[in-house]
């Protein structure tokens, strides 16, 4: 596999542009477009019934396998490009901004439940002709991969999930502070993104200020979607179905935990194993909500060793 030094290139390309005097919005989309181009990935968009829906894709396809990539609550397309340059050169990657999410349409009366949700995704990869692929769901999307996988097996050859939600038996510091009215998931104020990445992330990667910044203040823009998007799952009193509609999976599935996470108990690994039939679980320590952002290397492998034991 070829290495792309990614990181010392967003530092080369911060240090010209601040000599530039560029804006803050050009440093981020520059940083943003090289951080992808080094993953080998390009941006693009497809219209979905009257939505916008952004996503990441092979700038190069290559002679391999799919894999379809979905990401959390309240994130988009970009946490997975860390984890995508470990596999561009022998996978066709796609990372998807759902509605609600990123660069994606985010109409605020669209229902936002996970079942609505995974029937959303099925729609956006027929429109990009994908059939029969791998997939990858972290928290929000792990569920939804989840579902995908029950609801869809033909079109699924493996599943990997990265602390997923809907099993929440054994609770997580967030619930405390969700109960007291205290969401760190949906930053509302300046402070409110570093104090997210601070609990969701035990190895957090390095981002500069001004990208910092600006990731910021598209996070507080989406504060109104995002609380609608959260009450949605919130809402819905869907464990016990979710548990059931587990049970439905057919294809191999692997769970990876980061045993730092605050935002989902990792012992509900346990219980995700236990509810599908063909699943192992993998717990990594000192990690925390987002093996793939905090362990791209680890989690790549992870998946080729679960390839080849799952063949």
């Amino acid at each position: 596999m070829t290495a792309r030094p990614i990181f010392p290139m967003i530092a080369l390309l911060i240090s010209t542009l601040l000599l530039s005097a560029c804006s803050r919005h050009s440093l981020y989309d520059n940083a943003i477009s090289w951080e992808r181009s080094g993953a080998g990935l390009e941006a693009s968009s497809i219209q979905v019934d009257d939505m916008t829906i952004a996503y990441l894709s092979n700038a190069e396809p290559v002679d391999g396998e799919t894999i379809v990539l979905i990401h959390g609550f309240a994130a988009n397309k970009d946490n997975w490009t860390r984890l995508a340059r470990e596999l561009t050169d022998e996978f066709n990657v796609y990372a998807i901004d759902l509605p609600g999410h990123g660069d994606s349409s985010k109409p605020l009366d669209l229902g936002y439940s996970l079942e609505e949700q995974t029937e959303r995704l099925a729609e956006i990869l027929q429109a990009l002709s994908i059939g029969n692929t791998h997939m990858m769901g972290n928290s929000m999307g792990g569920a939804i991969t989840a579902l995908y996988a029950a609801s869809y097996p033909g079109r699924i050859k493996t599943a990997v999930l990265f602390d997923p939600a809907g099993i929440f038996e054994y609770e997580s510091e967030l619930v405390d502070l969700v109960m007291e009215g205290d969401n760190p998931l949906i930053p509302s104020k300046p402070g409110d993104l570093e104090r997210l990445m601070d609990f969701a992330l035990e190895q957090k990667p390095f981002v500069p200020w001004p990208i910092l910044d600006v990731m910021e203040e598209k996070a507080i823009a989406n504060r109104p979607v995002n609380e609608v998007i959260f009450d949605a799952i919130r809402d819905s009193g869907y464990e016990s179905a979710f548990r059931a509609r587990l049970a439905l999976i057919r294809d191999p599935v692997l769970v990876v935990w980061g045993k730092e996470d605050r935002v989902i108990n990792y012992r509900n690994g346990e219980l995700f194993v236990a509810a599908i039939p063909d699943a192992r679980l993998q717990l990594l320590d000192d990690i925390g909500h987002a093996p793939m952002i905090e362990a791209p290397e680890r989690s790549a492998e992870l998946f080729r060793s679960f390839l080849e034991s799952a063949h």
